[in-house]
Parts: structure tokens; sequence; C-alpha cells
């Protein structure tokens, strides 16, 4: 079932996100190389690297640790857009992020999940699947239905707009449906492992979001920029790691799932530190 609905789930979220976007979010990098160059740097190379060191400094086993690695991997959530409009962000960065790195989880998962797979020596997760089925499983969820969500926005723009409030409301009510769903049916694991898992998880959100914010700044980028990459490496797209996860093993789940349950607190109160801190700038 959960390989059924996990990646249903995620095609439908993977819709309403391209329901929102344009060409023209992609060609920001060009327009604005700087701050998204960084704002991807962090989300496709330093937030996979620290899942990896997290990992290792709280010795978890495995399954886990690869699962760390692949919610680490994972591009940012389309709630962060939200959440850096609320804070006052850069919300046209937000959206750029999470638009190209959505776009490139295609590569970027397997890639580090391959990493995580060798280093942990967890090769037995990987099963009949292989590298490849992950790729096209990623493409199927990700790429395609995103496509399809801007290609309506695209040649039928006034159905996306009348559309694209009820789709934001049945993909939050499917994310959290997911999360619920995995932490039900995989009980006993989460309970079994969820102080080293939440330890972790939460470490890594934290650390995420720290080291991001420090980065953007150190690069002088503005309070707006850096609020939005901050927020964007706070809020992944645990859904796609749950759904990729769950078609290798449901240890793999387990810290997305634990992950999700308080990513919004955390960010929620960085977003609110921050709508202060930028309105003083704007004033």
């Amino acid at each position: 079932m959960a390989t059924v609905v996990l990646p249903v789930a995620l095609a439908v979220i993977m819709v309403g996100l391209g329901l929102e976007l344009t060409v023209r979010d992609f060609k920001r990098v060009a327009l604005e190389p700087r701050g998204a160059a960084i704002g991807l740097l962090n989300l496709i190379v330093i937030s996979p690297l620290l899942a990896f060191v997290i990992a290792e400094i709280y010795s978890l086993p495995a399954g886990l640790a690869v699962g760390l690695v692949l919610l680490g991997t994972s591009p940012g959530g389309t709630t962060a857009n939200l959440l850096t409009h609320l804070a006052r962000g850069d919300t046209a960065l937000s959206v750029t992020l999470t638009a190209i790195s959505s776009a490139a989880a295609v590569i970027t998962v397997p890639v580090f999940l391959e990493l995580a797979i060798d280093r942990f020596g967890a090769e037995e997760l990987t099963g009949d699947l292989g590298m490849l089925g992950i790729v096209l499983r990623v493409l199927l969820v990700t790429i395609i239905p995103l496509a399809a969500g801007m290609w309506v926005r695209a040649n039928r723009t006034a159905l996306a707009e009348r559309i694209v409030g009820p789709f934001k409301r049945i993909s939050m009510a499917i994310f959290v449906l997911v999360v619920v769903g995995v932490i039900i049916a995989e009980n006993d694991l989460v309970l079994d492992n969820f102080d080293d898992v939440a330890a972790a998880a939460l470490t890594l959100n934290l650390a995420a979001m720290t080291v991001s914010f420090t980065i953007a700044r150190i690069a002088r980028l503005d309070n707006r920029q850096a609020t939005a990459i901050s927020i964007e490496l706070g809020v992944h797209n645990s859904t796609l790691a749950i759904a990729v996860g769950a078609s290798l093993a449901t240890v793999l789940t387990v810290p997305a799932a634990v992950y999700a349950s308080f990513m919004f607190i955390t960010a929620g109160l960085f977003a609110r530190v921050m709508y202060v801190r930028n309105g003083r700038a704007a004033a």
C-alpha cells in the first residue's frame, strides 16, 4: 500500500508546486545568481554533508543513518515559501530554490543515497530496485508532476489560479496524513529509535539553518535572502524522503517522519524572529 499511496501523494504535492511556478522562476538563477547559487550550494551540498556528519556523531544504525542522509538530500518543501513570506524574507528566492532543488532531486537524491549506502554498509537496502530504479522513481514522482503543474499554469492560467488554493490545502492535508500514517504504521520502529533519531534530526535541523544563514551573511547576502535560504534548509520535502525510503526499506522513513513532526516549529520560531528583524531593516 505504501509503495502506491506515497508516490501518488507526493505527485499531488508536486503538481501543486508546479501550479505556482513559471519558467521565470528558473530563469531567476541567471538574473540573481549569487543568492540562488549560495542557496543551492547549501541545499544540494551542505545539507547532505551535515547529515553524513551528524549520523556519524550519533553513531546511528546503518538504516537510520542512510535515512537521515536521504532526508538531508531532499529538496526544500513548499511550506518554506509560505514561512519565508511570513518572515518578510525573499519569497521569490525561496520559490526559485524550491523549484530548482526539486528538479535537481532526480540526480542529487540517488547520488547521495548511494554514497550513504556505501558509507554505512547498507547495501541490502537497495534490494532489486538499484540506483537506476531510484532515479526513475524520483523522476516519476517529482519532475513529471511538477512539469504537469507548470504546463497548466502556462496554458490554463485562469484554471491554475482557481485551483492553486485548494491544491495547497489538499497538499498540506496529504503531507500531514503521510507523516501520521508512517508514524502509526511503524509505531514500534519509531518508538524504539525515537531518542537517537529525534536528537539527530533536531541537530540536523538546527545546524542546517544556522550554517546556511551564516554562509549567506558571510557571502554578504542581505537578511531577507539569508532568511529564505535558512528556512529552505529547515523545511525539507519530507514526503519525498518518506516515499523514496518506503520503496527501499521502512526504516529509511523514520528520520523523515520524526523530522517532519517538529520542523515547522523550529522554522516557525525562526520566521517569527526574522519577521521582526526584517521589518526593522525595511523601516
